[in-house]
């Protein structure tokens, strides 16, 4: 089961933002990924079997671009939920991992990010460029295929070597 929801839903600067902005980036970031594992778990353990991938991002790891702090605040809580699942869940031989996706040439750079940012961004990417829809998909596939068997609790960076751990 893939976790894929989610959005800046706006930029805003600390100053410029609300307490509502603040709930509606946390349920669509991280609540509707909570809801999704809780709504699915049950008939995986049933099972003894299963996978949950959610989608952080790197903004979880520098706290995001301008006006995004709240987007990466609540990408790096879905790094933090995905950790404790993975240990609660393991023992049901349930995998609980995460993709964290750099910056992606897809709808929502196009409506959230300037065309100069991404430049400068592709600019400092190791491997020259943005990722793809599919390059993000590739790796949340293997974490869905029987081939991960031990690999729990994970953190994919698929970001071109734009931030290197």
């Amino acid at each position: 089961m893939g976790n894929n929801a989610g959005s800046f839903v706006k930029r805003a600067r600390l100053l410029e933002s609300r307490p509502e902005l603040f709930d509606e980036v946390f349920s669509l970031n991280l609540k509707s990924a909570w809801m999704m594992a809780r709504a699915v778990t049950g008939r995986m353990i049933a099972r003894r079997r299963g996978w949950i991938v959610d989608l952080a991002s790197i903004g979880a790891r520098h706290g995001g671009g301008p006006g995004a702090a709240l987007y990466a605040a609540a990408k790096a809580a879905v790094s933090g939920l995905t950790k404790g699942l993975a240990k609660e869940l393991a023992p049901s031989a349930i995998r609980v991992n995460a993709v964290s996706p750099g910056p992606v040439d897809n709808h929502l750079h196009e409506v959230f990010s300037m065309p100069a940012m991404l430049e400068s961004i592709r600019q400092q990417t190791p491997a020259g460029a943005l990722g793809t829809n599919e390059e993000i998909a590739d790796p949340i596939v293997f974490l869905c295929s029987g081939k991960d068997r031990f690999v729990h609790g994970q953190t994919i960076e698929v970001n071109g070597g734009l931030y290197m751990i």
